[in-house]
């Protein structure tokens, strides 16, 4: 297993991933339809997208959660 210390990374990682696959499909059936390549057209939009979307993540990770804490009430004990 990975040390917790590389939590955040594995974060980013696993999150890029799944929202690019997600959000490259969608976008690709958007724009050319179920046509008899798609799927191709799809792994190559979502290999640009994963390469785009992890580096991101990782940079913008931080302001979000920054962010996030801004706007969230603290619990009441």
């Amino acid at each position: 297993m990975i040390d917790r210390k590389y939590q955040r990374i594995v974060f980013s990682f696993f999150m890029s991933l799944l929202m690019s696959c997600i959000m490259s499909f969608v976008i690709s059936i958007f724009n050319v339809g179920f046509v008899s390549n798609i799927i191709s057209i799809w792994l190559k939009a979502w290999a640009f997208a994963f390469s785009v979307a992890f580096p991101t993540i990782m940079m913008v990770g931080p302001l979000v959660q920054k962010l996030v804490g801004f706007v969230l009430k603290d619990e009441k004990t």
